[in-house]
């Protein structure tokens, strides 16, 4: 290989690493997503979501040379959706709500664990979407480019998590000679399944999103 074939190789990969927002940096808005719902005020948490994945939508479509209008933005960020913001009541019953169950101990964390994963998602898919999916020559993503994204990443997870998938199983870990006792056999399936989690989730979600996003209208 020439030094300049060596020069385009490195130039290549340099490019792709600056496209690709990374797991680390993808787990960093995700905790901040977290955070988000940790917030005891009624809208403020919405808000503050609003804020951490706009920032992720820009960091994405930035490293892939595009930029987004503020219409489409208000749409890719909403946590409530493609619907737009949620009404003022809306929020303030679901508030309420959302403090009444905070009484029962761990459905408590219902408000993080629902902003990380939503926030995890829309990073994830929205990557996915610009480096595998995207067809467009235009620099700038519209609105209904937009909407159509987010339809498609709200549709994608929800299938993920209610029906079956292609390529959502892993094979197990295999050990030539298993030495454990039976009691480590037990808490090592416990914590191997919850550390298998994040991976399971993600192959549903990349098959579910490939699957419906050729279906889906602005």
């Amino acid at each position: 290989m020439s030094d300049d074939d060596v020069d385009m190789t490195a130039k290549r990969s340099d490019a792709l690493g600056r496209r690709q927002l990374g797991g680390g940096r993808l787990g960093t808005y995700t905790v901040l997503g977290a955070a988000c719902g940790v917030v005891p005020l009624p809208w403020v948490p919405d808000a503050t979501a609003r804020r951490v994945r706009g920032a992720l939508v820009h960091d994405l479509t930035s490293r892939h040379g595009l930029s987004v209008t503020p219409e489409a933005r208000a749409v890719l960020v909403e946590p409530a959706g493609t619907e737009g913001p949620r009404g003022v009541f809306s929020q303030g019953m679901t508030f309420a709500v959302s403090k009444v169950l905070g009484r029962f101990g761990p459905l408590a964390l219902i408000g993080p664990v629902r902003s990380a994963l939503g926030t995890f998602v829309l990073g994830h898919l929205l990557q996915r979407y610009l480096e595998t999916a995207r067809t467009a020559r235009s620099v700038r993503i519209d609105v209904e480019e937009a909407r159509r994204v987010r339809r498609a990443i709200d549709q994608a997870l929800l299938y993920a998590l209610t029906t079956d998938a292609h390529a959502s199983r892993e094979d197990p870990p295999f050990a030539p000679e298993d030495l454990r006792d039976q009691g480590d056999q037990v808490v090592d399936g416990v914590l191997i399944s919850i550390a298998s989690v994040p991976g399971w989730l993600v192959r549903r979600l990349d098959a579910a999103f490939d699957e419906v996003l050729a279906s889906v209208r602005a």
